[in-house]
């Protein structure tokens, strides 16, 4: 398997150089030259996440140096529950894929532990890796907590100051090293361009050896199809129905990952995705035109996106895949997490909520079609200070959760500028 730009101008490359590399050298993003095609039967009935990642992720890593380190990096990686739930017993048509298991609460634990455990896997003492992830809120502590302990590689996280929530942020600082946590004063936008401009200075990247954790990296991507794959499958097996998808989604990487698993002859009928009110996607997929802008801050903050890197793939790989982009602003958030725990005692977290609400909008017959796969994306704790008042009770973290209310807070507050990273790059001062 070989890996190509967006852009093609660049070499094709193996799965382990576009880990490492991240971004492809004319600035454009790895995709697989080719799809797998799988049937449904290619899978076990009870096999569990990290053996159902390792088959269906084999292809993608052919022959590239991961190739045989691959099925124990999935089950290391995938070794935490994925509940797919019934929130509201009258309403059975309505599954909700709880991502939010994992030591950090959110769905961005996927990606981030098999992209640490790959890296740990491909780089050396001699070689090292400093992975730099820009973050809306839940990538940045995904990633810190993959990064804590390892060996060969780093990770130097940049968050937009003021547009997280209070436990969001405390999440990101608590790490040891080789983990430093990084405040923009700016919005992700910023931060992202940022993390691109790194890359884009040639002697930077070589020096520090730079990767990335976020959805721009395909090693990100790749492990998220394996839990669309598994719901998909089970509800497939159950109902003999492809089920359709509702994806929260602000970067893209969500969703793109569900298509991805789609493209490559899983059970996935409709893809829904469904966004805050930053209007960019649900704006091109009305008109055809997409035109980044800046984001603005909601809500639902992880999703706080005004030009998402991975639109770059989606156009180049089938927009039309896309069946509908559906825009919630924070009143219906709100509204819809009100009369979720209303109706059913469901607690659902706003990013959640999005998705509630895009099913809610359907047309009664068009949710009588088939089953239909919520994203549950983060633990409703991680947004307590919105929910709790909402639902009138108090939420109770997870173990894992709370523990990160224990942990010494670690940053550094910088500008959205070149210079101010690079400095932070240098050896005593990251990690």
């Amino acid at each position: 398997m070989r890996y190509r730009s967006t852009r093609g101008h660049a070499p094709l490359v193996s799965a382990d150089q576009a880990l490492r590399a991240g971004v492809a050298p004319d600035g454009g993003l790895y995709l697989p030259q080719t799809l797998p095609q799988f049937e449904p039967n290619a899978f076990a009935e009870d096999q569990d996440l990290g053996a159902l990642a390792g088959r269906l992720l084999r292809p993608f890593f052919a022959d590239s140096a991961l190739a045989d380190s691959l099925p124990g990096i999935c089950a290391s990686a995938f070794d935490f529950p994925l509940p797919l739930v019934t929130p509201d017993p009258a309403e059975p048509g309505l599954q909700v894929l709880e991502l939010f298991h994992g030591p950090t609460g959110a769905f961005k634990d996927f990606g981030a532990r098999f992209l640490f455990r790959a890296f740990d896997a491909i780089a050396n003492p001699d070689n090292p890796i400093t992975v730099l992830a820009a973050t809306s809120g839940d990538t940045g502590g995904a990633v810190g907590c993959a990064a804590e302990g390892a060996r060969h590689a780093r990770a130097v996280i940049l968050f937009p100051k003021g547009r997280i929530s209070a436990f969001q942020e405390r999440q990101l600082c608590c790490w040891r090293d080789p983990v430093t946590a990084l405040r923009v004063n700016d919005d992700f936008d910023a931060c992202q361009r940022l993390v691109k401009t790194a890359f884009a200075d040639k002697a930077l990247s070589a020096r520090h050896g730079l990767s990335s954790a976020n959805s721009i990296s395909i090693g990100r991507l790749l492990p998220q199809m394996a839990y669309w794959a598994q719901a998909s499958l089970e509800i497939f097996a159950r109902t003999g129905t492809r089920p359709g998808l509702v994806v929260p989604t602000g970067n893209l990487g969500n969703g793109f990952a569900a298509l991805l698993a789609r493209a490559c002859g899983l059970p996935i009928g409709p893809v829904v995705l469904a966004t805050n009110a930053n209007a960019t996607l649900s704006d091109w997929h009305a008109s055809g035109q997409y035109t980044a802008r800046q984001s603005i801050a909601t809500l639902a903050n992880a999703m706080d996106v005004g030009a998402p890197s991975n639109f770059e793939r989606l156009s180049g790989f089938g927009a039309d895949l896309v069946e509908d982009v559906v825009r919630v602003d924070d009143a219906a958030i709100r509204q819809r997490i009100v009369s979720t725990h209303a109706a059913s005692g469901y607690i659902a977290c706003p990013h959640t909520a999005t998705a509630l609400e895009a099913y809610a909008r359907m047309a009664p017959a068009r949710r009588a079609e088939r089953v239909w796969i919520a994203a549950a994306t983060a633990h409703p704790c991680k947004f307590a200070d919105a929910v709790e008042p909402l639902i009138g009770q108090r939420l109770t973290p997870p173990p894992s959760l709370a523990e990160v209310l224990q942990r010494p807070v670690r940053l550094t507050d910088i500008a959205a500028r070149l210079d101010e990273l690079a400095a932070q790059l240098e050896p005593g001062r990251a990690g």
